[in-house]
């Protein structure tokens, strides 16, 4: 195996050696473009040949400061030694077993793992698949399978994945619906709790957010949903990301999750909660929920699971999951590999990375407010541990999105070495891996308010 060059493992800031992209990388980028489907998108060209920790050295020898981690994937840095030490005997051993037709030691152990870290002491059981759009599709079959129901109640901005099932539940971009014909599932979607730009033109003052009732972005499930088009008695699920992501890294009021909660249970619904990217120490807690003292009955797990090796987890309340022997399998999902991945992520994140992020996440959410007050086009800052968005606005009073800033911003930040992703219609977001350190954090905070200065 090719050793790591050294300004990887030393150096925590970027070092630029040619005009982005180089000239490999360009090569690289022609060739992408001839043979790699045109659905994927790339926000810029970044082509990379080797990462370690929160660094990324792309094919013309430039480090980057990854604050994106693979789109939250990689939570303990990229190649942690202990995750490749531990991927690394899995292999030695053996690299496969369908896991729907064998057993081996080390997938009961992680099940038994996330069973005592999901939210809530009831007892629960684990389906292992590949993916986060995957782990949805198994809870959405579970929760129909269980109540014998089939409509479901989503929320606009949701991300949730793009197979079929999972896409039905997703109301992000039109572009990702666009051309597929009926939606394979019957969901009713609803405004979320987007409290900084409240589609019912509510304040949390006026809405009953501060109220034991709760907002009405919750309450108009109960009030309007269940008398109009979704009988209570036939709505399998309400299904939400406790932190939007790809919406905005959207941050709900705790009554709102309280409040739906309550509803679900009065009605004999099932909560699923997907934590792929607010999951396992994303937010400075193992999982989003813990924040806000919530409890669903099906979580959905992937992303930063295996800090990079493809596994998803659906956890449900053991007493749901108890369809029979084949009614939903995976070949791969479980793969021995990303157990083991899996598990030696876990221990990292026990021994002090949550801890970190949350740290961290603080530090940057100060830095970043601080910016407020120098650049109007910042409309709102908002996030928990390292999951963090910066949205930017053409005016703070109109609250009018400028998403042609947001390109601006990322292209710059590129430019200097600085990895982010948009997220909504104009919020940067910001999930770098959970060892980032101050000197980064400064870094990025320095570069973020230089490119938000230059935006024309």
């Amino acid at each position: 195996m090719q050793a790591v060059k050294p300004e990887l493992e030393t150096n925590k800031l970027p070092i630029l050696k040619t005009a982005l992209p180089g000239p490999i990388a360009q090569q690289v980028v022609a060739d992408d473009a001839k043979y790699i489907s045109p659905s994927y998108t790339r926000p810029y060209p970044l082509v990379v040949k080797r990462a370690k920790g929160a660094m990324i050295e792309d094919v013309d020898g430039n480090v980057f400061l990854d604050f994106n981690a693979g789109v939250a994937v990689c939570s303990t840095g990229h190649a942690h030694p202990r995750v490749v030490e531990a991927i690394k005997n899995q292999v030695d051993d053996f690299l496969h077993v369908c896991t729907a037709d064998y057993y081996f030691p080390s997938l009961p152990k992680l099940a038994q793992k996330l069973s005592q870290l999901a939210p809530g002491a009831h007892d629960k059981r684990i389906h292992f698949g590949n993916s986060g759009a995957e782990a949805v599709e198994g809870a959405a079959k579970l929760a129909m399978y269980a109540t014998r129901k089939h409509k479901f109640i989503g929320f606009f901005g949701a991300f949730h994945g793009r197979t079929m099932g999972a896409l039905s539940l997703t109301a992000s971009k039109a572009r990702q619906r666009a051309g597929f014909g009926p939606q394979a599932l019957d969901v009713t979607h609803i405004p979320y709790a987007n409290c900084y730009r409240c589609p019912y033109h509510l304040t949390q003052q006026t809405c009953g957010a501060l109220e034991s009732k709760g907002p009405h972005c919750a309450r108009v499930i109960e009030d309007l949903l269940f008398k109009t088009t979704v009988p209570a008695d036939e709505c399998a699920a309400v299904v939400l990301e406790v932190v939007q992501g790809e919406g905005g890294y959207i941050v709900p009021p705790a009554s709102f999750l309280s409040t739906i909660r309550d509803i679900a249970d009065r009605h004999d619904i099932l909560v699923i909660a997907d934590e792929v990217q607010s999951g396992f120490g994303r937010t400075g807690k193992m999982f989003a929920s813990e924040h806000f003292d919530f409890v669903p009955d099906i979580l959905t797990a992937a992303k930063g699971i295996a800090s990079g090796i493809p596994l998803s987890a659906t956890v449900a309340r053991a007493d749901l999951m108890t369809w029979p022997p084949g009614a939903h399998a995976s070949t791969f999902g479980g793969n021995p590999v990303g157990i083991a991945a899996s598990l030696a992520t876990i221990e990292l994140l026990e021994e002090g990375l949550i801890e970190n992020a949350a740290r961290m996440g603080e530090y940057l959410l100060e830095g970043l407010r601080d910016l407020m007050s120098k650049h109007a086009l910042i409309g709102d800052v908002r996030g928990k541990g390292l999951m963090i968005g910066i949205e930017l606005v053409k005016d703070r009073t109109t609250k009018e999105p400028h998403a042609e800033a947001l390109k601006q911003v990322e292209q710059t930040c590129f430019q200097r070495g600085l990895i982010t992703l948009g997220c909504g219609t104009s919020t940067i977001r910001l999930s770098p891996p959970l060892v980032i350190e101050k000197d980064q954090c400064d870094f990025a905070i320095k570069t973020l308010d230089d490119a938000i200065g230059m935006v024309k």
